[in-house]
């Protein structure tokens, strides 16, 4: 997996690049919450769930049903005032708050250790790697970050996920800046 730190990353540069105009602050919290909720599982091992198990680690926690769970909850319990069921701006946000909790599974399909991914828990249990892992799999635990093998998957992770998504986040605030445009989205409070 990557780092809690990458994935919380990931979410903030996306609601930067998916939301032009200010979001309130439970937004960022929330959206840095689901990058990283879906390695909870991963305490399920102290109650006696292991790895391979469907809630073990990287199980029924890293599926697209988990993911569509976490944002129908988010968008319920947090923007139910602002963003009436099925409008435009539940959609909008129901569907960055399902792809930043998704995205965490996607991004450990990515790397070169453990088991793999049960995107498609509880239906299909089996596990999926992407064909290409550059990433190198981040050790569980804070304290084995703060090693050489830490540094070298804090490495990978700039190499393969920071420069790249910090160069879109760039690209996206210098084309909004030249264009004058603000575009309509779920920061929109007229939608």
């Amino acid at each position: 997996m990557p780092t809690a730190l990458t994935h919380a990353v990931v979410a903030l540069a996306a609601g930067k690049i998916c939301f032009a105009r200010p979001m309130p602050a439970r937004f960022w919290v929330l959206a840095a919450a689901c990058s990283v909720g879906p390695d909870l599982d991963s305490g399920l091992r102290a109650f006696g769930v292991n790895y391979e198990q469907l809630w073990g680690h990287r199980g029924m926690t890293h599926s697209l049903v988990f993911a569509f769970a976490v944002a129908l909850i988010v968008v319920a319990t947090a923007f139910g005032r602002d963003a009436p069921w099925f409008s435009r701006r539940w959609w909008n946000l129901f569907s960055f708050f399902f792809l930043i909790t998704a995205s965490h599974g996607f991004l450990d399909a990515f790397t070169n250790g453990g088991l793999g991914i049960a995107f498609f828990a509880p239906f299909d249990r089996t596990r999926y790697f992407m064909p290409w892992t550059p990433i190198q799999v981040a050790p569980l635990g804070v304290s084995r970050m703060f090693t050489s093998r830490g540094a070298q998957v804090m490495a990978s992770e700039i190499l393969w996920l920071w420069i790249p998504l910090l160069a879109i986040l760039a690209a996206v605030i210098m084309a909004r800046r030249k264009t004058g445009a603000i575009p309509r989205d779920a920061g929109d409070a007229s939608t």
